[in-house]
């Protein structure tokens, strides 16, 4: 099997799933796993969930343990280049053959699982696959993303030595419920006793969770509980702050953008001091890991005339933090948005977190299998309802050039919205500017 054939395999399951409802969706990954030997029983792990953020404290958190000494795989989504993003071991993505291999030796245990529930989603074989891949490596640990909720996602079937839900916001209403509570909830769903759950939720959530927690024997601790956070004067294109918990003061600098990444960054040592033994890095292996950070898709920044930032803000959280961020950073600096959003997503809400700052807007779409983007028009209309300047290219790339033609030297544009969107034109932009100004 090559590459291309796993991919196209995989392509091919995108709707291989009934309802994400179905209380049958736990024991066919169960099912999958038993077939796979078990793979996700054969190293501790850490376990992510959370509305926003836990892509990014995940990564903080295998950052950090990397840094550490640990063997460290990380599995997060969605990918923003390539299915092999999924199976990270110390930040690098397995090998697109070895990505093939797993997968082809996984077919027997694909076929018995169809036979008795249906055959693995794309989800579930991906996740599996990273199972599989850090099982055969000898990980020291893993970090585990939940992909939506937690209570019936496939990553529910880990012990993890720690648990964390970074926050609670309204997405993926239709699945989890259209209330803080309802989706609270069910990402606690990941609760489990004796193991210690650190959440950065607040309000409704915050009391949700720690409700839950209660009820199975999950030891709670809130980040505001446990953790404060000073700024600190930091370099141009970063930030740096200082975390003070009980244990001492972790002095951190982050070559990355957003003061969101600081609240990850308190949420993912909270983490690290409920664990135990090895696993648990020191405060200086911590602050010297950070420095080496590096979130793609995430405010991630690339200096220039115009400078460009490329941050997936898919729902009206992320969208707020994103907002939020650019205030803070750029706050004399007008904006050139290039903006798609998938069709079951919340464009209303999302836009609305934008609408207020100093920005025009270029709104595009996206060619992905098993996600229909939001049409252009559409977006353009809710834009002009607004009374915000806006446009509207199909194509992406020609989106992106136009919004770069337009911006000035105080112009920073802002690629956003759908991840696909966001990993098309990052990569892209690696491709075609970066690489070129290296060379």
């Amino acid at each position: 099997m090559t590459y291309e054939d796993a991919t196209d395999y995989l392509l091919g399951t995108i709707n291989e799933t009934a309802s994400r409802r179905n209380p049958h969706r736990l024991e066919r990954m169960a099912a999958f796993l038993r077939h796979l030997g078990d793979p996700h029983e054969r190293y501790p792990t850490l376990h992510v969930g959370g509305t926003s953020g836990k892509g990014s404290t995940s990564t903080i958190l295998a950052t950090a343990l990397t840094a550490a000494g640990r063997r460290t795989g990380l599995h997060t989504k969605p990918h923003l280049t390539s299915m092999t993003e999924r199976a990270r071991i110390d930040g690098v993505a397995i090998e697109e053959q070895r990505f093939a291999d797993l997968l082809e030796e996984m077919m027997p245990a694909i076929d018995a699982t169809s036979r008795e529930f249906g055959r693995p989603s794309y989800y579930e074989t991906l996740l599996a696959l990273a199972f599989v891949h850090f099982a055969r490596e000898g990980v020291d640990v893993a970090v585990i993303e939940v992909g939506v909720g937690g209570t019936l996602d496939g990553t529910n079937l880990i012990t993890p030595e720690a648990a964390v839900i970074t926050n609670v916001g309204l997405d993926h209403t239709e699945i989890l419920g259209d209330t803080h509570e309802l989706i609270a909830r069910d990402k606690a769903g990941i609760a489990k006793n004796g193991i210690p759950l650190i959440s950065d939720a607040h309000g409704i959530a915050r009391e949700t969770i720690e409700e839950v927690c209660a009820s199975v024997g999950a030891p709670f601790f809130a980040v505001d509980d446990h953790a404060t956070i000073e700024q600190r004067p930091g370099e141009r294109y970063g930030q740096s702050f200082a975390v003070t918990t009980a244990a001492g003061t972790y002095e951190l600098s982050l070559p990355v953008l957003g003061r969101f990444q600081q609240r990850n960054a308190a949420t993912a040592i909270v983490t690290f001091e409920r664990l135990t033994g090895a696993l648990r890095p020191s405060i200086g292996e911590i602050e010297r890991g950070l420095t080496q950070l590096v979130v793609p898709g995430r405010m991630e920044f690339f200096p220039g005339f115009p400078s460009v930032i490329f941050d997936v803000a898919h729902n009206p959280d992320k969208a707020a933090s994103l907002a939020e961020a650019l205030r803070e950073t750029f706050p004399d600096r007008r904006f050139s948005f290039v903006v798609a959003i998938s069709e079951a997503h919340d464009a209303q809400s999302t836009l609305r977190a934008w609408f207020d700052l100093p920005a025009s807007f270029v709104f595009t779409s996206f060619d992905a299998a098993g996600r229909t983007a939001e049409r252009p028009q559409r977006l353009f209309n809710m834009a002009a309802l607004a009374g915000v300047p806006a446009r509207a290219i199909a194509d992406p790339i020609e989106a992106l050039a136009v919004a770069r033609r337009q911006a000035d030297g105080n112009h920073v544009v802002v690629v956003t919205g759908s991840t696909f969107v966001t990993g098309i034109l990052r990569d892209w932009w690696v491709r075609n500017v970066v690489e070129r100004t290296r060379n």
